[in-house]
């Protein structure tokens, strides 16, 4: 393990919230290494600071105290405009509401990480193209959210989250609103990234989802109260169905 190489580093991180006249410790102390090519799950129950860790991780909020190094960058201290920066470019995002601009095509909605970028416009229909033919939307380019399924809707998602080549895939409950059948195609999909050299973290309270992956964090009242390596990964094979 200490000859892998860091991608997260969070140190002693604390966030404390206001909440009327009382501080609530949302995180209380919380160290966690997370590796390149990780595949990690990070379960809790509510109330537990598993969506709170999500957004640190995220770089969509900043610790009370404590230290977070994403891919050698301190990022612990950063104003917004500089968190934006870094969370285009190092994080790949997948929700489970999908996030679909409701007007853009499928390849208008994976393009536009790379306009915040700064990307040229025949660049970035380019490898939004590349990124859906990933995912096997080679022939829903110029499909817009309400003419796909959810399963289409969240690979389009899953694309969005890879055009940028980031350095994490971070998922927050990526199947919550799919069936089980499409559930088990879009992490087969995850599991196609985590063997072709990716990070992906997934948030999630479902314990057939978390079996997926190679590591589970468990955390409760704002601390790490378990992570473990899982032995016997579900494995996904096959391919991705259009119809799904």
């Amino acid at each position: 393990m200490e000859n892998r190489e860091p991608i997260i580093l969070i140190d002693d991180i604390h966030k404390t919230y206001e909440v009327g006249d009382q501080l609530v410790n949302a995180l209380d102390g919380v160290d966690l290494t997370i590796y390149r090519n990780d595949y990690v799950a990070i379960m809790g129950p509510s109330g537990s600071g598993k969506s709170t860790l999500m957004n640190m991780l995220g770089c969509l909020d900043t610790p009370t105290s404590g230290r977070y190094v994403l891919n050698g960058t301190d990022v612990s201290d950063m104003d917004e405009d500089e968190l934006a920066e870094v969370r285009n470019k190092e994080i790949g995002f997948v929700f489970q509401t999908f996030n679909l601009l409701p007007r853009y095509t499928a390849v208008e909605n994976v393009a536009v990480p790379l306009i915040y970028a700064g990307v040229s416009k025949s660049r970035r229909l380019r490898r939004a193209e590349e990124a859906l033919c990933s995912v096997g939307l080679e022939n829903r380019m110029e499909h817009r959210p309400n003419e796909m399924s959810g399963g289409q809707r969240q690979r389009v998602a899953v694309a969005r989250a890879l055009v940028n080549d980031p350095s994490i895939i971070l998922a927050d409950e990526p199947t919550g609103n799919l069936d089980t059948k499409t559930s088990i195609d879009i992490m087969y999909l995850f599991e196609r990234i985590y063997r072709e050299g990716n990070t992906v973290i997934v948030v999630t309270h479902e314990e057939d989802i978390a079996r997926h992956a190679r590591r589970i964090v468990r955390l409760r009242d704002g601390r790490i109260e378990s992570d473990e390596y899982n032995p016997n990964p579900t494995l996904q094979a096959g391919a991705l169905s259009e119809s799904v």
